[in-house]
């Protein structure tokens, strides 16, 4: 046996390897984490970025005097919102990502509502955001009410199979 050779054990040995068969599953849960995931954050995910790629623009076209105040505040406000979804999406903890989630896009609200009232967005572009927030907090509110949902029942069903 030479010392080099993989196959011997030596020093040039090859540490030994996870069996394909729990590789291949831990692949496999990983997997379902993330698709299950995507599913449950994908479309308040997908609305809120399409908000984001018809309000930077939009904002752009705000007077000097308001661009670099209010614009980039209510820029950056949806761009916190977009980061929490996206944390909620690939966390287990999802609760406390989908409340301030939830509190951004109120101040959203508001913040674009300002804007409309101060006539710095006419309305038919206010209604557009209106709508788009809205839309993406009944998917937040959604969801967070289907993580509550499971929450409960997972406790029934981990204690029932303990008894039996």
């Amino acid at each position: 046996m030479n010392a080099s050779d993989p196959t011997s054990g030596g020093a040039g040995a090859e540490p030994p390897r996870e069996r394909p068969q729990a590789a291949a599953q831990r692949r496999t849960q990983f997997g379902r984490e993330r698709q299950a995931a995507a599913r449950s954050g994908g479309p308040a995910l997908e609305a809120m970025y399409q908000f984001l790629l018809w309000l930077i623009p939009t904002l752009e076209k705000l007077p000097r005097s308001q661009k670099f105040l209010l614009g980039d505040r209510l820029q950056t406000g949806a761009l916190e919102v977009l980061d929490q979804i996206i944390h909620a999406t690939y966390t287990r903890q999802r609760e406390g990502h989908l409340r301030a989630a939830n509190l951004g896009l109120e101040k959203l609200r508001i913040g674009l509502r300002l804007t409309k009232d101060l006539r710095l967005l006419d309305l038919k572009a206010y209604e557009h955001a209106a709508r788009s927030i809205d839309e993406v907090g009944r998917m937040v509110g959604g969801w967070l009410k289907a993580d509550h949902a499971a929450a409960a029942t997972a406790p029934r069903e981990a204690g029932h199979g303990a008894a039996a």
